[in-house]
């Protein structure tokens, strides 16, 4: 069961300091290992807690969210940040990507899969738009009650996340970066 989609009218709990505390871009980036001629899909997108500082050090990024109103708020953002003018903006679900096959070297999705409906069409879709040989990297929070994000009845542990990436045909590895917050990779 997928959890509650996330209201664009909370974005800007998304910006939150305290995130920098759970996981930094920085953080994501190093294990994303993205390089200066990478195109970056930020899959769940949201108001650019990612694709702003990828935008800063890869060619291109696709802002995937199925909230317009989430990526206008990133435009805006964008709009006021030097260095942002390669980011393309896609409405899209994760289910069904508005993106040509193979467009991405790198994949990011980021505290957006829990609340996914069907995660084998999701995963379906991760590995048609990723480059053969490239990464997919899935950040979620561990199953474990904390004030931050989702409630606890709709988060995958680390362990069910390993499961579905194997379910569907990928190597995972699985990092946490503290008790809360967790990363699974996989070379598509």
């Amino acid at each position: 069961m997928a959890g509650k989609r996330f209201k664009p009218s909370k974005a800007d709990r998304l910006l939150d300091p305290k995130r920098r505390e759970f996981i930094s871009p920085e953080q994501v980036m190093t294990e994303l290992d993205v390089k200066a001629t990478d195109h970056v899909a930020d899959l769940g997108a949201g108001n650019g807690y990612f694709t702003l500082p990828l935008a800063e050090v890869v060619e291109k990024v696709y802002a995937v969210d199925i909230e317009k109103q989430m990526l206008d708020l990133l435009r805006k953002r964008a709009s006021e940040t030097d260095g942002a003018d390669n980011i393309d903006y896609v409405v899209s679900s994760l289910e069904q990507i508005n993106l040509p096959d193979r467009v991405a070297d790198k994949a990011i999705a980021a505290f957006v899969i829990h609340e996914v409906p069907d995660l084998t069409k999701a995963f379906q879709e991760f590995k048609r738009i990723i480059k053969p040989g490239q990464k997919l990297l899935i950040l979620e929070w561990e199953a474990i009650e904390m004030d931050m994000g989702p409630p606890i009845d709709e988060r995958i542990s680390s362990a069910k996340m390993k499961q579905i990436f194997e379910e569907n045909g990928l190597e995972p590895e699985v990092q946490h970066f503290n008790e809360a917050v967790y990363a699974v990779t996989a070379t598509v």
